[in-house]
């Protein structure tokens, strides 16, 4: 094994990473896939109510209002649904956003059990290690989904090699300072 190939994090590394973070987040992913699959057909079925509806109003038969407004009421009446509708549309949308955002976060503070990190441990290269350990910003709290969604991305943005270069300048920084401190 050379030295470049020793110093990378390996596809191996990655894959068990994404691995282990798909199984921690599943049941999130599969409760969003079905609330909103749940959400659409709801509003597809009542989409079609409200188009329905719209299309049974008759204005020919507002005397009061005059000819001409029911005419013109008769000919924008569909716009009308329509703008409704995607109004309604934009309000699920963000409210379906705002319930994904929020189970994703609650996902990420999610804290890694003792056997799983045992498990990374044992199986990770000393480079993805590095990166992991890197990734783990506050050392007051246990690991969670978010520091290990920290590290997988940066295991595929090549950090360790940004990390060993780190070390390399600390190291030439701290032979000069003490070098010139004699």
């Amino acid at each position: 094994m050379n030295r470049d190939t020793a110093q990378r994090v390996s596809r191996r590394d990655i894959g068990l990473v994404r691995r282990t973070l798909t199984h921690l987040t599943a049941a999130q992913k599969i409760t969003c896939v079905i609330v909103i699959a749940l959400v659409a057909f709801v509003w597809w079925h009542l989409l079609n109510r409200i188009l329905d509806f719209g299309r049974s109003i008759d204005y020919g038969g507002q005397y009061a209002l005059g000819a001409e407004t029911a005419t013109l009421l008769q000919r924008y009446n569909p716009f009308f649904w329509w703008g409704l509708i995607a109004l309604i549309s934009l309000l699920l949308v963000y409210l379906l956003y705002g319930f994904v955002a929020a189970t994703q976060r609650r996902v990420q503070r999610k804290l890694l059990a003792r056997h799983t990190v045992e498990q990374l441990v044992q199986q990770l290269s000393a480079p993805a290690l590095d990166v992991l350990d890197w990734a783990w910003q506050d050392r007051r709290d246990p690991l969670s989904v978010d520091d290990l969604q920290r590290a997988l991305s940066e295991m595929r943005s090549q950090r360790y090699q940004k990390i060993t270069l780190a070390r390399e300048h600390q190291a030439l920084l701290d032979a000069a300072v003490r070098h010139k401190k004699q």
